[in-house]
């Protein structure tokens, strides 16, 4: 699998473990920044890690910020990025089995390496399971983003 991963300052150290994980596994990796911990800004990343899922040249993506939610908030600004804030096993799974989650965003001031590195896994163990109730809801999902894309109104 193709994983696009990005992180700003607060995320890279768990951004680089993460990253040899992957490779680890033998997925091929897009790291698309940042490269150290000099104060960076996490909607730089974000929009880079979602553009390369939107534009296909990606998977799936990995985000990483000081809490995770900046990054979240702007990964999900882009059409077609489903992107979700997990800091527990269940919600990196269920995210891609429910939701069809397509990017997991962490905060790397919020969990530790092991249990990102646990989360990482479940991420990409886990498949969409296409079931009549998550599939209806992910259709409403994809209309309400196309709805407001439609108007120019997807802030």
């Amino acid at each position: 699998m193709k994983i696009a991963i990005g992180a700003d300052h607060a995320g890279f150290e768990l951004k680089e473990r993460a990253k040899a994980l992957l490779l680890e596994l033998q997925h091929e990796v897009l790291d698309l920044g940042t490269q150290d911990t000099k104060p960076v800004d996490y909607p730089d990343f974000a929009e880079a890690v979602g553009l390369a899922i939107r534009d296909g040249k990606a998977d799936r993506g990995i985000l990483l910020c000081g809490s995770g939610v900046g990054a979240s908030v702007a990964a999900n600004k882009i059409p077609g990025v489903r992107a979700g804030l997990c800091h527990d096993h269940y919600s990196a799974h269920e995210g891609v089995e429910h939701d069809d989650m397509n990017v997991l965003v962490m905060g790397g001031r919020v969990i530790g390496e092991a249990v990102a590195m646990e989360l990482v896994l479940a991420f990409l163990d886990a498949n969409f399971t296409g079931e009549a109730r998550h599939q209806r809801r992910l259709d409403k999902v994809k209309a309400m983003e196309r709805r407001y894309a439609a108007k120019g109104r997807t802030e």
